[in-house]
Formats: structure tokens, C-alpha cells, sequence
């Protein structure tokens, strides 16, 4: 009996929260106060998606079969002086491979890959996701942003890669990176990314994409995508002392890649516009040295002659903060932006000068319009001509000199060419610049010349 009626309250008490349940949430609402009813702002809370709610799946299968697998095929003479000599062995001709990946950009067979994966090939295979191979053709290069353009004659339209805006990737945003790692073909990893214009490379591009997306050898020249499948980026290197994936991995952003091909389709070449400024990133630091408000942006320490900037009025001392509508609080963000840009392009730049706050209209200059004034020397890029009749890889040619001191040396030295700067390779007159934008030329530099006749010999300047 007290079983029975323990069961009779159990159920009534059941039937009351039903009712109640009911009542909260299937009945209508009598009053439109009931619907408005939120929570107060401060008590809100954005709930991000975890990477189980993220579905990859759209994504990687439309990406795969836009990117492809690059082989690099090369051939060298090998030669053993004490086994022809003893035994007549004449040695002969060694192939050489290397691997990589690419992404289709066109439906009529253009490849975009890093410049790394094909250099020095004398023939390049392409094999698509269904297996089916081709020989390519080099269209073009660009081995300071480590980007090649290639070509195939397919028979059918191929699946490609759209582009997307890199300037508007975000830190933390998901992104896809796939390629062939370790010849493993048709690999996706995914993961998010962790930083934008990473300055990595004093000689060349110095605004990377930062991903934790796993990237091994094989993968450079392979897609970074958006959770649309859009490509944000070309995977190109990672940073590893074994020379494996141990953490983070850098891609060039779509828009520079995207300039880079347009370039090499309608030019032939890649046309590269300069503001004609040197100086620094500001910190904390630097601002107060320099008794300066802002501790962010860059601080312009020397305009060079004839440039754009010069011609707009853009004066040593000014810290510039913005150009078009993006921010700029650091070189590699300066750089990476003009880099997707061309000679005679106007750029919006704002500025800060003595505490007012100023806008100016730049055009920019052609990069081989700009000669570089180094302590008293005026330097110029070296041709190719130079190149080959010194048989030198890089370096900077002295044009002209005003230094007082080196004046009577100036017969010799005119000509001459700058190798190294401090130990540090020359590599052209933007990369001196930027190497040597932030020091007072009252500091003393070791410079390693090689003369006319030859001669290399190391001054103090």
C-alpha cells in the first residue's frame, strides 16, 4: 500500500512539471515583452566552433583536384679523374629528382609553384589527382618571392583554384594546407592561422601567412585554403632545424602570388613598384628614443632621390601608420602590401609628422628608377651582363661617390661592386636598404668589393 501510493504522488508530481514545461514552452506567449526579453550585454558570450563543428569535407575534395604533383628532373655529368685514369671508366650522366606540389590556377592548364620546386629543371612532370601526367612548360619566375608559373596542354578543362583576399585573412581563421609531402600524394592537413606578415627572409618577401597546418618536404608549392576551398596561399617553407614539420609553416599570400602571375602573364616579368623609403618598425623602445607619441607604425629614416615618396613630400622623421586602408604597425605589413602593387600605382599613404596627422597620395616608382645613397656611395643594381662577367650571383654596383674621404679612391671604386655589408650578402639594393635603414652612418661598416680588374679587397668604411 505505501508502495502504491508512493507511486501515485511520483506521478502526480511528474504530471504538474509536464503541465509546467508546457506551459513555458509550446503555449504562445500572451505578451510581446515575453519575445524581447535578452540577457545584458555584459553577461553575453561568443561561442567559437571547435574543429569538430567545422566540416573540412566540401573543402579538401574540391582542392584536391586542383592541386598537383610536381617532379623536377635534372642531369648532371659525373666524373672520377683516378677511375678514368686507372680503369678508362668515363663516367656519364646522373639524373636527379626532386618533388613538389602545385596548384591549378586556370582552366586551360596554368600551375602556379614555388620557384625552389622547379629551379634548375630541364624537364618538369605534372601528375593531376586522376594520375594522368604531363609534361610542363616554365613560363616564368619570380626567385625573390619564390613563385614559378608552368603550363600544361591538358585535353580536358581542368578543375582550379579560386583566390581570395589574404588581406582579409584573419589569425585563428581555419585554413587547409595540401600538396604531397614525402611523395605522399593528395595529403590534406588542417589548421589555423597562427600569424600574418612573418618577416622571415631579409633577402626577399617578407610578409609570410604563419600556419599550424602540418607541411613537410613535398608540400612546398601546394594550396593553403580557406574552409570555402578558396586559395589564401602557396605553402612554400617551414621552420625546423631537422628539417621536418615541428610547429608552424609559412605560405605566400594569394594576393602577392596572384600579382606575381599577372605580371609574368602580361609582362613577361614581374613588375615591382617601390615607395623609395628607408627606415624601421617602431616599438616601445624606439618611440621613446625617438620622443615620439606613437609606438607603432614605421618611422622613415631616409627617403631615397627620385622616388615616388620624395616627389609626394614624404620627409625623414615622418611614421607612417596606414597605407589605403590597411594598417601598418610593422615592415613586413608595409612591404607585403606594396609588393601587391605596380610602378605608377597611387598608393594612399597616412602619416604622422610632428603630431599632425596627414594623408598623401604616392605614386610608385620603378624599382630600377631608384639608386640608393649609402655613405657617400651611390649604389645600383647590378645587370646580368655584370653577373656573368664576374661570375657572381649577387651584389650592388658603386654608380657614383660623394664622400669626401673616398673621392680620391674614386676612380677605382666607380664600378666596383659591393658583395657583402657587415658579413651580410648584398643582395640588391632594396635588401641593403633594408639591412642598413635603421643604422646612423656615423657607425662604421666592413665592405667586402670586388674592383674592376677583379680584385676583391675589404674597406672600412
Amino acid at each position: 500500500m505505501k508502495n502504491t501510493t508512493n507511486l501515485f504522488l511520483v506521478s502526480i508530481l511528474s504530471g504538474v512539471i509536464t503541465l509546467g514545461a508546457y506551459k513555458l514552452f509550446i503555449e504562445e506567449p500572451t505578451s510581446s515583452k515575453d519575445i524581447l526579453t535578452t540577457a545584458p550585454s555584459l553577461l553575453t558570450k561568443n561561442v567559437g566552433l571547435s574543429a569538430e563543428t567545422v566540416d573540412f569535407t566540401d573543402a579538401a575534395e574540391m582542392v584536391l583536384h586542383q592541386v598537383v604533383h610536381v617532379k623536377n628532373v635534372s642531369y648532371r655529368t659525373v666524373s672520377n679523374p683516378m677511375m678514368e685514369f686507372m680503369y678508362g671508366y668515363k663516367g656519364g650522366q646522373q639524373q636527379q629528382i626532386g618533388t613538389g606540389s602545385g596548384v591549378i590556377i586556370s582552366e586551360d592548364g596554368y600551375i602556379v609553384t614555388n620557384n625552389h620546386v622547379i629551379k634548375d629543371a630541364q624537364e618538369i612532370e605534372i601528375t593531376l589527382n586522376n594520375r594522368k601526367t604531363y609534361k610542363a612548360k616554365l613560363i616564368g619566375t619570380d626567385s625573390k618571392m619564390d613563385i614559378a608559373l608552368l603550363k600544361v596542354d591538358a585535353e580536358e578543362k581542368l578543375a582550379y583554384a579560386v583566390f581570395a583576399d589574404s588581406d582579409h585573412v584573419k589569425v585563428g581563421e581555419w585554413v587547409l594546407a595540401v600538396g604531397n609531402p614525402y611523395n605522399l600524394n593528395s595529403t590534406v592537413t588542417a589548421g589555423i592561422i597562427s600569424a600574418k606578415a612573418r618577416n622571415l627572409d631579409s633577402g626577399g618577401i617578407q610578409s609570410f601567412l604563419q600556419t599550424d597546418a602540418v607541411v613537410n618536404p613535398g608540400n612546398s608549392g601546394g594550396a593553403l585554403v580557406n574552409t570555402n576551398g578558396e586559395l589564401v596561399g602557396i605553402n612554400t617553407m617551414i621552420s625546423s632545424n631537422t628539417g621536418s614539420y615541428v610547429g608552424y609553416s609559412f605560405a605566400v599570400p594569394s594576393n602577392i602570388t596572384r600579382k606575381i602571375i599577372e605580371d609574368i602573364m602580361e609582362y613577361g616579368n614581374v613588375q615591382r613598384g617601390i615607395l623609395g623609403i628607408e627606415g624601421y618598425e617602431l616599438n616601445g623602445n624606439a618611440a621613446r628614443e625617438l620622443k615620439l607619441e606613437e609606438s607603432q607604425g614605421f618611422y622613415v629614416n631616409k627617403v631615397s632621390k627620385n622616388s615616388g615618396a620624395e616627389k609626394a613630400g614624404i620627409q625623414a622623421g615622418d611614421v607612417i601608420t596606414r597605407l589605403d586602408n590597411q594598417n601598418i604597425t610593422s615592415f613586413a605589413e608595409l612591404s607585403g602590401y606594396v609588393n601587391t602593387k605596380r610602378p605608377n600605382d597611387e598608393i594612399k599613404v597616412l602619416l604622422n609628422r610632428d603630431g599632425k596627422t596627414l594623408l598623401v597620395p604616392v605614386k610608385l616608382t620603378k624599382k630600377e628608377l631608384i639608386n640608393y645613397e649609402f655613405y657617400g656611395l651611390e649604389l645600383e643594381d647590378i645587370e646580368a651582363a655584370d653577373k656573368k662577367h664576374f661570375g657572381i650571383k649577387n651584389g650592388v654596383k658603386i654608380k657614383d661617390i660623394t664622400n669626401e674621404k673616398l673621392i680620391p679612391y674614386s676612380e677605382e671604386l666607380k664600378g666596383s661592386i659591393i658583395l657583402s655589408i657587415d658579413g651580410v650578402k648584398a643582395i640588391d639594393v632594396e635588401s641593403v636598404s633594408r639591412n642598413l635603414g635603421s643604422r646612423s652612418e656615423k657607425q662604421g661598416v666592413r665592405v667586402e668589393l670586388l674592383l674592376k680588374n677583379g680584385q676583391v679587397m675589404r674597406i672600412i668604411i
